[in-house]
């Protein structure tokens, strides 16, 4: 395909369904191209379409073998990547004694290290061009932890940890970074899909983290975020001339975090004396 100069090239792993299949959508109309990946990617131009601008990948985000094979895909194809959408994970539902150690490991591997080897196989060719945009989904739960949700949060934690490193790094080299941080949209997150539950269940947690249980079930396919509405806001985001480091979507998404700051500056006037009582004498 000839390269058009005039449109973005986009890149979005977990590209099937959920945010990544709205954020496809909505890069195309918006007459970009799009690299849409997926672990299985047969479906995908079946359910957009088939299109010039649309290339559809399969893609593993814990195998660097088939992540450096759609990369090099997307630059044979498209000639470069102007953004990338780090989307891939999923959640985990259970007390933190509940989750066995595989289960964390599990979902550290995509979560986590998928998102930092997607990462580390775009970024040479962003850096070669001095220009890019990095996306990187976080949640409200990597602001905010809470019970029953404890090890998926920490993977999104480590996100916001990475993805704030990565803007101090990239800026330079003129590559923006913005970390991503939705409420509860209304897409199949918290179906078994795309979450998965501890199979242990202890009885001490019944209150928390067994709740947790019963709310997710409950509010899933009916949360107040609307995903068409994220994805447009995901096109605005990466055509602004100076866009954040952090963008929390959603009306919930924005309480909680306020919640969380006065949380935090209350706990800290309450504690400043013996938090600054550490140091050396003067």
């Amino acid at each position: 395909m000839a390269r058009n100069e005039s449109r973005r090239v986009w890149l979005v792993t977990g590209a099937s369904r959920g945010f990544g299949a709205e954020i496809v959508k909505a890069a195309l109309a918006a007459g970009d191209a799009v690299v849409a990946t997926a672990r299985d990617a047969s479906g995908i131009e079946e359910r957009l379409g088939p299109s010039e601008s649309l290339c559809a990948l399969a893609l593993d985000v814990t195998n660097e073998t088939s992540i450096a094979r759609a990369v090099e895909a997307a630059i044979a194809r498209f000639g470069r990547i102007d953004v990338l959408v780090n989307n891939a994970g999923y959640g985990l539902i259970g007390a933190i004694e509940e989750t066995p150690g595989d289960d964390v490991r599990r979902i550290y591997e995509t979560n986590v290290f998928g998102l930092l080897a997607v990462t580390r196989a775009v970024l040479p060719h962003l850096r070669r061009q001095r220009a890019g945009h990095i996306v990187n989904f976080s949640s409200l739960g990597g602001y905010r932890s809470g019970p029953g949700f404890g090890i998926y949060c920490s993977t999104k934690f480590a996100v916001e940890g990475i993805s704030e490193a990565l803007h101090a790094e990239l800026a330079p080299l003129g590559i923006a970074v913005t970390v991503i941080e939705p409420g509860y949209f209304r897409t199949e997150f918290l179906e078994s899909k795309s979450v998965v539950e501890t199979s242990a269940s202890i009885a001490d947690y019944a209150e928390t983290a067994g709740k947790v249980r019963s709310v997710a079930k409950s509010v899933s396919l009916k949360q107040p975020g609307d995903p068409r509405r994220l994805a447009s806001a995901v096109i605005e985001l990466v055509g602004a001339e100076h866009p954040p480091l952090r963008l929390p979507l959603g009306s919930d998404a924005v309480a909680r975090i306020e919640a969380k700051h006065a949380f935090v500056e209350k706990e800290l006037a309450e504690w400043r004396a013996l938090a600054t009582s550490t140091d050396f004498p003067k």
